[in-house]
């Protein structure tokens, strides 16, 4: 099944810095916060393998898996190898594209319009700081736990203790070219209790310098 939401044209201005960070030679892609800060992003991470510690969150998905903001595919493309159902939804066409390329399967489309399997997902995965598409933690929660099975869980990668749970607007920036802003949110892992609404927060960890949680229904 091919989903596709065509993205609003603010979004498509949001995206291009990043979609031309996943051509071949791009320079590097960074993030310009509100405040003025700008943050490299691991693009490089995202276009390559997952590492040791993503390989051992993924030991916790059970298939089906939704890899929501899939990017390029890496974690979808990890749990074929394995023998795990996944699927891949991104907004981004040149992301989608990339990671079909790959093998990895995935859609185009937004988490929060209509998406394939709706119910039957027994995992989802909101992995590098995924948590923060759209700006509201909690509503993103809300919208991923109506599509999980009723023993579905949520991968989370959050920031480190301590970190604060906050959102604002970003503007991306690839080679001088800096796209239109969209909003944001960061989650820390002692805050995300104050997002995750219905759903029970299970588990904590930290592992290779970054920390997850998983997150479940009842």
């Amino acid at each position: 099944m091919v989903i596709r939401t065509e993205a609003p044209d603010w979004m498509t201005a949001a995206l291009a810095p990043y979609e031309r960070g996943l051509s071949d030679d791009a320079p590097p892609l960074r993030a310009r916060l509100a405040g003025g800060a700008s943050v490299r992003l691991p693009l490089g991470r995202w276009l390559g393998p997952p590492s040791p510690a993503e390989e051992r969150v993924l030991d916790r998905a059970r298939g089906p898996v939704l890899d929501v903001g899939c990017g390029p595919g890496r974690h979808v493309l990890a749990l074929h190898g394995r023998g795990v159902p996944a699927l891949g939804v991104d907004v981004s066409s040149a992301a989608v594209r990339l990671a079909r390329d790959r093998g990895a399967p995935a859609v185009e489309g937004s988490v929060f319009a209509a998406l394939p399997g709706r119910g039957r997902w027994r995992t989802a995965l909101l992995l590098d700081g995924n948590v923060g598409i759209g700006g509201d933690p909690a509503a993103l929660l809300r919208r991923v736990a109506t599509q999980l099975a009723t023993d579905g869980r949520i991968l989370v990668e959050v920031d480190p203790p301590g970190a604060p749970t906050r959102a604002e607007l970003v503007r991306l920036e690839c080679g001088g070219r800096l796209g239109a802003p969209f909003p944001w949110a960061w989650v820390g892992a002692d805050g995300l209790g104050s997002v995750t609404g219905e759903l029970a927060l299970r588990e904590t960890w930290a592992d290779g310098g970054r920390w997850f949680a998983e997150l479940g229904r009842g």
